[in-house]
This record gives C-alpha cells, sequence and structure tokens, in this order.
C-alpha cells in the first residue's frame, strides 16, 4: 500500500506543539522521578528525552509503540510471528512504564529490544526518530500522540495503528474537533480495529474508510501466561481431590462479595477451596482480614503456607503466578467487574482453558464480554447470590462447563486465524529491500 500526503496540519495541533514545548520541563521532572524511583539507571531515564541506550540494529527496524503492560505483551506473539516470516527484521517496543519493560524483557522475542519512548515534543521526537530511523511504525490500542505520529510520518515511515480501541469519553472528544481528528488520523496508512463499532466511530471521525479494516484483538493471541509447574505440583498435593474454583484480579468491595458467595457454596459443597487471587498482592493484610470476619479459615500463599484439606481460602496474594492458578483450576471469576471498575482481559484464563463470570462493571471490555457471552463462553453475574448460583452450576453440570470452555477455545481460535492476516497486512507495508515501496 503506497503511502500518501497527509493532510495539513491544524491550528490545533501547532498549539498543542507550542503548549507541549512550554510543559515539556515539568512533564520530563515527573516521568523522569517515578523512573529515578523504581530504580533505573540514568541511561535508561533519558531514553525519555530521545537518548537511545542502545545502538540501532542494522536492516529493516520495525517499531511497536504501546501504553502499558497489557499492550506491550499482546504485541509479543505478533512480532514473534512476524519474525518468523521475515528472518532479517529488527524490531523495537517503546513503552512508558519500568513494570512493562520489566516483563518484556523475560518475554522478548528474538531480534527484539526495549526503550522508554521519547516525550511527546519536538526535539525528544527528532532525537528518538534520527537514531532508531523506522521503516514501519505500529501503535497499538489508542496511542494517538500527536507530534510522535506527525514527525514519524514526515520520515516516510508508513504508521499502523493497531488492536485500535477507543473509549466512548475518546470519541466524543475528537469529534469536537473533527478536523484535528481527521488530521491525526489521516497520519496513519492503515487502522486495524478490535471491532466493527470501534471501525465506525474511527470513520465517524473522519479517518478513510480504505484504510480501515478488522483485525484480531491481540490480547487474545498473546501467549499464555507462564505456570510454575513445581508451585502447581505442590499446592494440588496439599489440596488433593477437593474441587477448587478461582476469584482472581479482584478489587477492593469485591472480595466480600467473593466470600459471601462462597459461604453459600460451602453449604452445598464443604469440601469446596477457594483460591483467592487480588489484583494488588500488596492488600494481602486487609483481604486476610476479610476471610477472618467471614468466618472462614485462610492460608495465605506469601507467607509460604499452603492450603491443607480444612483450609476454605487460599489467599494467592504474590505477583506473576496467576497463570499457574488458572492451570490448577479452570472456573473462574474475574474481578475488576463487581464495580464500575472496567473489568479486566479475560483472554488470559481462556488461554489457560478456562470458562470466564464476570460483574457487569466491565466497560473496558464491553464488547468483548457482549460477544463472549453470547457464545457462551462467559456469563456475567451482579451479586454474590448470582456468583454463587453460576459457580454451582459449572460444579454440578459438568457438561454444561465443558461447553462454555469449548465457547471459549473456538474464540481464541478465529482470533488466532485473524492474527495471521494482520501479519500478511503488516508485511505488505514494510518497504522492500532497496529502499522500494512495499
Amino acid at each position: 500500500m503506497p503511502v500518501t500526503a497527509p493532510a495539513q496540519r491544524t491550528l490545533l495541533y501547532s498549539l498543542y506543539c507550542g503548549v507541549s514545548a512550554l510543559i515539556a520541563p515539568f512533564a520530563w521532572r515527573k516521568v523522569a522521578g517515578k523512573l529515578r524511583d523504581y530504580g533505573l539507571p540514568e541511561e535508561r531515564v533519558r531514553e525519555r528525552l530521545g537518548h537511545a541506550s542502545l545502538p540501532r540494529p542494522a536492516g529493516r527496524l520495525i517499531w511497536f509503540h504501546a501504553a502499558s503492560v497489557g499492550e506491550s505483551l499482546s504485541v509479543l506473539t505478533l512480532i514473534a510471528r512476524m519474525g518468523e516470516q521475515m528472518p532479517d527484521a529488527e524490531f523495537l517496543i517503546t513503552s512508558g512504564t519500568p513494570t512493562s519493560a520489566d516483563l518484556i524483557a523475560k518475554r522478548m522475542p528474538a531480534r527484539c529490544r526495549h526503550q522508554f519512548p521519547p516525550l511527546d515534543t519536538a526535539a525528544a521526537v527528532n532525537r528518538f526518530l534520527a537514531h532508531w530511523q523506522p521503516d514501519l511504525g505500529v501503535f497499538v490500542e489508542s496511542e494517538l500522540w500527536p507530534q510522535m505520529l506527525v514527525r514519524a510520518r514526515k520520515t516516510g515511515c508508513p504508521l499502523v495503528l493497531l488492536n485500535a480501541r477507543l473509549s466512548d469519553k475518546s470519541v466524543k472528544g475528537w469529534t469536537k474537533r473533527p478536523e484535528t481528528a481527521r488530521y491525526i488520523l489521516d497520519q496513519f496508512t492503515l487502522l486495524v480495529t478490535q471491532n466493527q463499532k470501534t471501525a465506525a466511530n474511527l470513520q465517524m471521525m473522519g479517518a478513510a474508510p480504505e484504510r480501515i479494516r478488522p483485525g484480531s484483538n491481540l490480547k487474545a493471541v498473546s501467549a499464555p501466561l507462564p505456570v510454575d509447574q513445581d508451585a502447581l505440583a505442590k499446592v494440588r498435593t496439599s489440596i488433593g481431590a477437593r474441587p477448587v474454583w478461582v476469584a482472581s484480579s479482584t478489587h477492593e468491595g469485591e472480595e466480600e462479595t467473593v466470600l459471601e458467595a462462597h459461604k453459600t457454596l460451602l453449604k452445598q459443597h464443604p469440601d469446596l477451596c477457594l483460591l483467592l487471587a487480588p489484583r494488588h498482592p500488596e492488600r494481602g493484610d486487609a483481604v486476610e482480614m476479610l476471610v477472618k470476619d467471614a468466618g472462614l479459615s485462610c492460608a495465605r500463599r506469601s507467607k509460604g503456607v499452603l492450603p491443607g484439606t480444612q483450609t476454605h481460602v487460599y489467599l494467592a496474594d504474590t505477583l506473576g503466578e496467576v497463570g499457574t492458578w488458572y492451570a490448577l483450576s479452570p472456573l473462574v471469576f474475574l474481578g475488576g467487574s463487581l464495580r464500575e471498575i472496567g473489568g479486566h482481559n479475560p483472554f488470559e484464563p481462556m488461554q489457560a482453558g478456562a470458562a470466564v463470570i464476570t460483574g457487569t462493571g466491565h466497560y473496558n471490555f464491553a464488547e468483548t464480554y457482549a460477544e463472549l457471552t453470547a457464545l457462551g463462553a462467559a456469563v456475567e453475574v451482579q451479586s454474590a447470590a448470582d456468583l454463587a448460583a453460576h459457580v454451582l452450576e459449572w460444579l454440578e453440570k459438568p457438561a454444561a462447563f465443558q461447553a462454555a470452555r469449548d465457547a471459549a477455545k473456538a474464540f481464541i481460535s478465529r482470533q488466532s486465524d485473524q492474527l495471521d492476516k494482520t501479519v500478511d497486512a503488516l508485511l505488505a507495508l514494510l518497504p522492500r529491500k532497496g529502499g522500494q515501496d512495499g
């Protein structure tokens, strides 16, 4: 697909550039402070000013920019597939948080490196682009940094908005500024959306229809979460033949509902064990108190205690082990959804073979859950009684539970098929060797 000239810059974009220059010292102080507080060396902190801490590799370089952990990890499978088809290609991932940098480092595909992105100022972005000279830029989800896009596009680098997802609030804001929205979207050669709603919104915001195409949700095809087989074996042995259900990524105000549901379930299944994994492990003390206040016995993972034959709740207040817990039980309630929190990624438990129970406060994944519930791969609950009823149904009706798991597996498989088409579309934009357009 040839790269065409973008629309003319707007007054609002010019104003944004001017304001960016004025507030740059304050923005730099804030982001640098956070990175230093994390313990990063100064060389890495200065990446936010566009100073690279690594050399540019020889050959064609494909640059992926993502916001944070979820978006960053979602592109790793895509990079791996692209790398298989183009063994001479090199890859760069930029993301803004040190947590994402750490996780990416642990799962980095071949020929890939990570940097923190430049601040969205002329000096930082130009310095970044002059060093890395990307041949293709891929921006993930809703990372629309105006100067980064416009200045990268001016270098002749084709840009793609991948896994595009815009909130209703964001769409409403952009549609109030139609000329600027059109100008920003016109920087992209291709816009690959998660769903039809986003495609329609992008077109309404001024994106050229011929540049929009449907794609898979990258988070649905990310590599499965790691499983600690040794830890899994120990917990399985200690629990024995008892049935287990998992409540994962719960937030403050949700554990009470989960524990009430578990108490109801224990009346019919007194040997049932709940594995409770709060989203923020530092809340372990508070959650343990909630368990005890509910009159339930508790074994706490962070203290090295394994669940016994009479343990009602195994409190998994640790980081990076949720993949192990999904391997322990495919019956999962996913938190961040009993209150208006936005929900969490349902694809992680589904990739482990689970079916998912969710609350209704999952607005960040609203369209995904609409499809999953329609397929029978997920169910929604609003109360402790609802939650207990659905867990009980899946415990006592294994055929119905297996049907839900099969539906989840089929959904993931369809997303994987769509990913191959996305890879082909991206590779078609990459200039051929010798500088000719692809």
